[in-house]
């Protein structure tokens, strides 16, 4: 019995080993090609479990996703105004033939990557050449990245590789140019602002005299006018007065007597010297006489 229970494990265990010899599981996330003897016999696409005979036959798994390549540093490209930008890209890819990807580069990842990077670059140089720095930073930009990518994809495709997209993430100058252009403009931006200073100043000034000149020629508008009511009412004034004090002249040197002593008699530290007999006491000695 116990010799029994051994040989079923012995089977058993022979048996998934054969089993994970003869058995491989193609994620839907790979494409896998499948080797008798070093030479490709097969090529599976589809996610699944496939057989294989062991011990003569291989598999080799590659990644079917979309791929990154990122340049990492920018690099250095000429513009047909011979002025020199930084250019920071990366490319968006995926292996869409693995015969004839593996054919290509033999399989291998950084060969295909370094492929897909020189063409990027020559094609780069021959669009940047062709181009102004405004075209390439924004004038032409969206079309600089669609013929980069139909040329870079073009290639692509006799290594087995579907270029999907090429961004330019960044162009800009050369520390030192930038540098240069910070300067410039700078410079520029401080001469405009001072030219709008001077601008704003003396329209300031103008506005500040216009203001100036309105307000004295309101204020002696109003002046006038015053003047001219108060004179207006004065001769009306006078004319009231010389209507009533001629209907009767006697009140009327009277009321200016009164006002008279009113004007000379306003504190009690006045002080008059006059003849008793003179005509200012006129009607003070009426007023006494008439007390009596």
């Amino acid at each position: 019995m116990r010799i029994n229970i051994t040989n079923i494990l012995i089977g058993a265990v022979t048996v998934m080993i054969m089993a994970s010899l003869s058995l491989f599981v193609v994620d839907q996330r790979q494409t896998a090609i499948v080797f008798q003897l070093g030479e490709m016999v097969s090529v599976k696409t589809d996610p699944g479990l496939y057989f294989k005979v062991p011990l003569m036959q291989n598999v080799r798994f590659f990644d079917s996703r979309i791929l990154t390549l990122d340049t990492g540093e920018p690099e250095r490209f000429i513009t047909a105004e011979k002025k020199n930008v930084m250019v920071d890209s990366f490319v968006k890819w995926r292996i869409v033939d693995v015969k004839q990807y593996y054919i290509s580069v033999g399989g291998d990842e950084v060969r295909a990557r370094t492929r897909l990077m020189q063409t990027v670059n020559s094609s780069m140089r021959e669009e940047f050449g062709k181009r102004t720095i405004h075209e390439v930073v924004s004038g032409e930009r969206e079309q600089i990245m669609t013929v980069l990518r139909e040329k870079t994809d073009s290639d692509a495709r006799k290594i087995g590789v579907q270029v999907l997209d090429v961004r330019l993430k960044r162009v800009d100058f050369p520390a030192e140019i930038s540098d240069s252009v910070y300067r410039r403009m700078d410079a520029e931006r401080k001469r405009v602002a001072n030219e709008l200073r001077a601008s704003g100043a003396a329209d300031g000034e103008k506005i500040k005299a216009n203001a100036d000149k309105q307000r004295e020629v309101t204020l002696a508008e109003a002046y006038r006018e015053a003047q001219k009511t108060k004179g207006e009412g004065d001769a009306r004034a006078s004319a009231l007065y010389a209507a009533a004090f001629g209907k009767n002249p006697e009140f009327y040197s009277f009321y200016r007597s009164l006002e008279a002593y009113k004007e000379s008699f306003k504190n009690k530290s006045d002080v008059m010297v006059q003849d008793p007999s003179s005509a200012f006491f006129k009607y003070l000695k009426s007023s006494a006489k008439g007390g009596k």
